[in-house]
Formats: structure tokens, C-alpha cells, sequence
């Protein structure tokens, strides 16, 4: 933090974050960058769908991007931002878990959100590896083999007829989730979906690869891919210390998770400050929470234009 008050403090840098200071950098304003080092797709080994850098790194991606902010003059600094308050005359104090503060004409909030897993011993160390959540990240990397679908909620036989189209060889886990209908039953049949009733009780590693799963009577049925459905929470914290507050997120009847409302700007209820990523919409994948922090950085630089011309036009009256 090289100085007090910056045009934008944003707060995150992933994809959306890096894009906002990227497209604010070129617009000549003073930038702050101030990420925990915490990205959701850590786990991951590549990045998909993201056109002119298919198959990168996640950290290699990331890399790149700090680079080109940089390179235009936002500084990206490591911290972990405890809250954000609004001043009293203009502007916000954004200040950090180790104490220190800083000012912002405006904020770009890209926290982004925490996927909770479903609570099966071995789940969490084998996700974003063989454990996975959406075929258009990962269907590709694990296509022909044998792919599982743990059931907790009423869209997995959704999942199951979608990562059908990967593979010929699925197999819906009923575990928590609700009993099919006639008529999922008879769609299942028809894509040849096995189903297999009983819970999961872990699953079986061998080599440290994925080789099974072992359900609760004790039997192992192999599979070299698990998806399951993660409940996507909100990283609002920042947001909630202004008064925003998260909503649930629906998709076919079930709550998948929480997230901060904005307009399609990113503009969020409290003037002054937008958000952009996973944050605000949840099922986004990394080339779109880009083009949503591009899109708010935008509305952000529009805003900042419009505040500078009242100001020049009050100093030249008076």
C-alpha cells in the first residue's frame, strides 16, 4: 500500500479481480489489489474453456494476470481484508486482519466462494483431482471412464444424465439424496445409468489415485471419478461489514448455495461499490468472472468520470 487513497481498492485477486485492475489500470487509475492468496480452483491442475489460455495452471494463469496489471500500474499487495466501512464525507476504509487500513474513492469486491463438500471421509482431499462438480470444467479429463454421482440432493440425477455425455459408464450413488421418480428412474434406464441404493461410507485410494467407492454395507464399486454437489457459499464478508447481505441461490427446487445480488454491471445496493465472480454468480467459470470484473471496471471508471466532471464543473463556478 504505497499510499493512503486510491482511485479502487479491489478486494480479491483471481480472475474477476485481476481483470478489474487490468481494465482500471488502463484507464489511468490508481489501483489497489489486495488478495488472501486463496483461489478457489487451486486444486485444479489446468483451466478450462478459457479461450487463448485452454489447459493453463491455475497459478500460472494468475501469474499472468498480475503481471499485466502491474505492468499498467495497480499494485497487488497480500492481505486478507477484515472489513470495509464508508466514510463519512466520501469514499470507503477497507482494513486488513493485520490492522492496517487504506482509502478508496471506490470498491470492486471479487471474494469469490467456498465450496462445502459433502461430509464423506476422503472427499475433500481427492477434490478438484478425481472429486469433481462441473462436466464443462472436467467432463473432457475423465472421459470413457468409469464416473460415479453421489446423490445429496434432488438435482443428482440431473448430474448423472449430464456426465453421461462424457462417459457410457455412470453409476448414480442414491447415498443421501432423494429416491427417483417413474420417470428418472426410466430416463436413467434408458442412458443406461446404473443406480445403486445404500450410503457411501469413503472412498478407496489406492497409489494415491481414487480406485472406489465403499458403501456403508461394506461393498466397493469401482469408479476413477466421483462428482458430487457442493453447496457454494458466498465469500461475503467484506461485503456484509456494508450492510449487504447474501441471498440463496436456487437451480431445480434445491438451494445450491449464497451469494451477493447485483445488476448486471456488478453494481451492488450500497452506491459506491460493486462485485463481480463467484461472489455474485455462482456457477461462473473462470473466462466469465474475467469478463465480469472487465464489466464492472467499466461501470466503476463511468462512475469515477461522472463524480470527476461534477467536481470540475462546482470548482469552475466557484
Amino acid at each position: 500500500m504505497k499510499q493512503q487513497r486510491y482511485d479502487v481498492v479491489i478486494v480479491g485477486g483471481g480472475a474477476a479481480g485481476l481483470s478489474g485492475a487490468l481494465a482500471l489500470g488502463r484507464a489511468r487509475r490508481s489501483v489497489l489489489v489486495i488478495d488472501a492468496g486463496e483461489p478457489r480452483n487451486a486444486p485444479a491442475s489446468h483451466v478450462h474453456n478459457y479461450l487463448g489460455r485452454e489447459s493453463t495452471p491455475p497459478g500460472e494463469l494468475l501469474a499472468i494476470g498480475r503481471g499485466e496489471a502491474a505492468g499498467y500500474g495497480a499494485e497487488i499487495v497480500e492481505g486478507r481484508v477484515a472489513s470495509a466501512e464508508k466514510l463519512p464525507d466520501q469514499g470507503f476504509r477497507v482494513v486488513t486482519e493485520d490492522g492496517r487500513s487504506v482509502e478508496a474513492r471506490r470498491l470492486l469486491v471479487t471474494t469469490g466462494l467456498v465450496d462445502e463438500l459433502p461430509p464423506v471421509p476422503g472427499l475433500a482431499e481427492r477434490w478438484g483431482r478425481e472429486v469433481l462438480h462441473c462436466p464443462y470444467c472436467h467432463g473432457h479429463e475423465v472421459s470413457d471412464r468409469p464416473i460415479g454421482v453421489l446423490a445429496t440432493g434432488p438435482l443428482a440425477v440431473h448430474q448423472a444424465l449430464m456426465w453421461r455425455q462424457w462417459s457410457d459408464d455412470v453409476t448414480l450413488f442414491l447415498h443421501t439424496g432423494p429416491e427417483p421418480t417413474e420417470e428418472e428412474y426410466e430416463q436413467l434406464a434408458a442412458r443406461g445409468v446404473a443406480v445403486v441404493d445404500g450410503e457411501v461410507a469413503g472412498l478407496e485410494v489406492a497409489d494415491d489415485r481414487f480406485t472406489g467407492v465403499t458403501l456403508a454395507s461394506g461393498r466397493v464399486v469401482p469408479r476413477e471419478a466421483l462428482v458430487v454437489q457442493a453447496r457454494f457459499t458466498a465469500r461475503s464478508a467484506v461485503l456484509e461489514s456494508l450492510g449487504l447481505k447474501p441471498v440463496p441461490q436456487e437451480m431445480g427446487g434445491a438451494v445450491i448455495g449464497s451469494y451477493i445480488p447485483t445488476d448486471p454491471t456488478g453494481a451492488t445496493e450500497v452506491p459506491g461499490v460493486w462485485a463481480a465472480g463467484n461472489v455474485t454468480r455462482l456457477t461462473e467459470q473462470v473466462i466469465g468472472a474475467a469478463a465480469a470484473g472487465l464489466m464492472a471496471a467499466g461501470a466503476v471508471n463511468g462512475d469515477l468520470i461522472a463524480e470527476d466532471t461534477r467536481l470540475a464543473v462546482a470548482a469552475r463556478r466557484a
